[in-house]
């Protein structure tokens, strides 16, 4: 189905969804409410490039579009794709366009893995084709099944004592109208233990907890259970980086965390995540967001609320 039909289609649902949030209290960027793992977005005015490391999560957008970097692949989507990453990656995002009269809107849902394998199991879903890449971000059509199934999960915030019953429930729909879908074949091999996507999130696992240790590749390739080339390949294919660009920029974006939240100067929050150089950070960060660290911390603390936000999905 073409972007624009499923606009069309899903045009009506989201409606309902952004009355529905116009009735909720904003603070700022996000909305407070009790739902786990729901996470509601609100923009007004253009924001970013903003980084984070993400966690496996679906993100939809009720209404705008997002830019998203992973490495050197540039991904756009808007109300008519969905957006799942499966396994945690450094990313860059920025939202061109929002204004108050016309904000940009999205929501995110973490992704349990764990639900998501219970379902593969339980209901024997079985691989689709096949799909031709292994980037670890997917996007894919937001059909009116999954709008519907968002607007249902936002409208528990009405009724909170249905919230411990109703949100799992429509929370493994959403998996298994995923796992069905067009890329459920991908979502599939993230999942399940023992595909090269499982041990290739394995030992990106492992980078996020030790991104400031000498990175080793053979130890690397013992967590994920590869041999070291069978790791390179399938390594750069999820995260269109090599092993030591993703340390790298796990180590940039934690430094770049480390000195908004923590005031850090740039030479400590080098070493913090561990730098020897800080001649080498300092280049390394200006490569990766343009401007030197002092630069670039200033201009962030001197912008707009939205600008500040590190993980608008």
């Amino acid at each position: 189905m073409q972007k624009r039909d499923l606009r069309e289609e899903t045009a009506p649902l989201r409606a309902q969804i952004l009355d529905k949030l116009s009735q909720l209290p904003w603070d700022g960027v996000r909305c407070s409410h009790p739902i786990p793992g729901l996470v509601l977005y609100r923009i007004i005015e253009p924001a970013g490039p903003f980084s984070s490391v993400s966690e496996p999560s679906l993100s939809l957008i009720v209404k705008g579009s997002k830019r998203i970097k992973v490495g050197n692949e540039t991904l756009v989507y808007d109300e008519s794709c969905f957006f799942v990453t499966a396994i945690g990656l450094p990313m860059t995002g920025q939202i061109c366009e929002a204004t108050k009269s016309e904000p940009y809107v999205a929501a995110t849902l973490r992704l349990d893995l764990e639900k998501l394998r219970r379902i593969i199991t339980d209901y024997d879903i079985q691989p689709g084709d096949m799909p031709e890449r292994d980037l670890g971000v997917v996007v894919g059509a937001a059909t009116p099944e999954l709008y519907d199934a968002l607007l249902r999960l936002i409208l528990l915030i009405n009724s909170p004592a249905d919230i411990p019953f109703l949100a799992s429930h429509i929370h493994n729909e959403i998996l298994y109208r995923l796992l069905t879908g067009e890329q459920g074949a991908r979502l599939r091999r993230f999942a399940l233990v023992g595909t090269n996507s499982n041990r290739v999130a394995k030992a990106v696992a492992w980078l996020k907890e030790n991104y400031a240790r000498p990175l080793r590749i053979e130890e690397l390739a013992e967590v994920a259970n590869m041999g070291v080339s069978t790791l390179h390949h399938h390594f750069r294919a999820m995260t269109a980086m090599s092993p030591l660009q993703f340390q790298k920029h796990l180590r940039l974006h934690h430094a770049r965390d480390l000195m908004l939240s923590q005031s850090l100067d740039a030479a400590t929050a080098a070493a913090r995540v561990g730098y020897e150089s800080p001649t080498q950070f300092s280049r390394e960060y200006r490569r990766a967001f343009g401007h030197p660290p002092i630069r670039d911390i200033r201009s962030i603390l001197s912008s707009s609320e939205p600008n500040r936000r590190d993980s608008i999905d």
